[in-house]
């Protein structure tokens, strides 16, 4: 058996699995209980030295498609799962061919839709969902990215403090373009609907949505919630000469929004009485960005902005608005975020992601101060989370031994 890899970093540890055998054969000794959202393919979960991969069977051209496209996404910024390899000419015992195999690297805390919402969290979880998947769709849309089977299904979720990240997981029928035409947009908003409807109304079917929760209704929220940020991202603005000050209060608008403007088109009328603006080129992960260029932390957009409302808060307490940003940063880092996080013992590091934990730990202290009716000290707050809170949560760094295949769902949707 001649077997081909194409590779970005090829690992030697993958020769020695059991590439003979059909995927859904593989011996448990090779796999990782992980939760596994809903597929047309085969996946399955590997351990490969201390990493985890995600792999797919799959014909060899759509493999080496998805590949490239996922590639390319990673490139330009775009939440989408790390490509790894591409393993064609597996060959059965009995000399069959087999389907080639598309390998992924497992996005750590990551869940699928069905384990968020089986995990009754909030009351609007499925809002907040949803809400992440339209922002995803936004994103792809204006890096010029057609998606083609947009659902749940084929999204990852990540926890964003307190709200979703979400993450494209399955670029099968996905396609780069320098620009979506209005058609190629609409195209993935109505299968959107049309699959997210779907599988709610499978999850209402088993009793995990929550009550009351209309799935034609919430399907609805994300047409009405990627016209709105699309609109804020893309619209012309008009307005008059004298003011000016509202192109910085149109960039601010973008940059609480999470996105960066690179680029502003603007010009006036004949008459020079009036000024038209608009975003030629926006970018998302803005707070992310700054965090990242303040601390070296790499965290989703929302705890970006949850650590820099607590970096400024810091800057503040100690009086310290004149000094440089880097510096303040640095102590912050030092004296604040990286003692309580590691204040976590190791048996439990495995519940939250560092920054997710922390905003956790701030929320509880604005609870635990109000409940006391003065300010609660970071150090006791550290102490009664990971007491009485922290033990109750899911391992979400693999949430192992949970398979979400047994979460009861009436029709898996192609």
């Amino acid at each position: 058996m001649a077997i081909d890899f194409t590779a970005i970093s090829p690992n030697p540890a993958l020769l020695d699995l059991p590439w003979s055998i059909p995927l859904e054969e593989w011996p448990e000794e090779h796999l990782a209980a992980l939760p596994r959202g809903i597929s047309r393919h085969v996946v399955r979960f590997v351990k490969l030295t201390g990493d985890v991969l995600a792999v797919k069977e799959i014909s060899e051209p759509l493999a080496r498609r998805e590949f490239q496209t996922l590639r390319n996404l990673r490139r330009m910024g775009q939440p989408a799962v790390e490509p790894l390899a591409v393993v064609s000419g597996r060959v059965a015992a009995d000399g069959s061919p087999l389907d080639a195999c598309l390998i992924t690297r497992h996005l750590r805390f990551s869940l699928p839709y069905r384990v968020v919402f089986s995990q009754r969290l909030r009351p609007d979880t499925a809002r907040r969902t949803l809400d992440a998947l339209a922002v995803l769709l936004v994103r792809l849309h204006l890096a010029g990215c057609f998606w083609g089977d947009v659902s749940l299904s084929n999204t990852l979720f990540r926890r964003d403090a307190g709200d979703y990240a979400a993450y494209l997981v399955d670029a099968e029928t996905a396609e780069l373009h320098r620009e979506l035409s209005r058609g190629q947009r609409e195209h993935d908003l109505f299968v959107a609907h049309g699959n997210i409807a779907g599988e709610l109304m499978d999850l209402e079917a088993g009793g995990y949505l929550d009550e009351g929760e209309d799935p034609i209704e919430i399907a609805n929220l994300i047409m009405h919630r990627y016209d709105l940020l699309w609109n804020e991202l893309t619209s012309e603005e008009r307005f008059e000469q004298g003011d000016r000050w509202r192109v910085d209060e149109r960039i601010r608008r973008l940059n609480n929004l999470g996105f960066d403007v690179d680029e502003l088109e603007m010009s006036t009328d004949l008459d020079g009485t009036h000024i038209r603006i608009q975003p030629k080129v926006v970018d998302a992960g803005h707070h992310s960005r700054r965090l990242m260029r303040l601390t070296g932390l790499d965290v989703e957009e929302n705890q970006a902005r949850r650590l820099l409302n607590d970096l400024d808060s810091y800057r503040a307490s100690t009086d310290r608005q004149g000094d440089d940003e880097s510096v303040v940063a640095h102590d912050w880092i030092s004296r604040i975020y990286e003692p309580v996080t590691r204040t976590v013992p190791p048996e439990l590091r495995a519940k939250l992601e560092p920054a997710e934990l922390f905003h956790e730990i701030l929320e509880h202290r604005w609870y635990l101060s109000e409940r006391a009716g003065h300010d609660m000290a970071i150090e006791d707050t550290v102490r009664d989370y990971v007491a009485t809170v922290l033990p109750g949560k899911p391992d979400e760094v693999a949430v192992v031994g949970v398979d979400t295949e047994e979460i009861p769902i009436q029709a898996r949707m192609d």
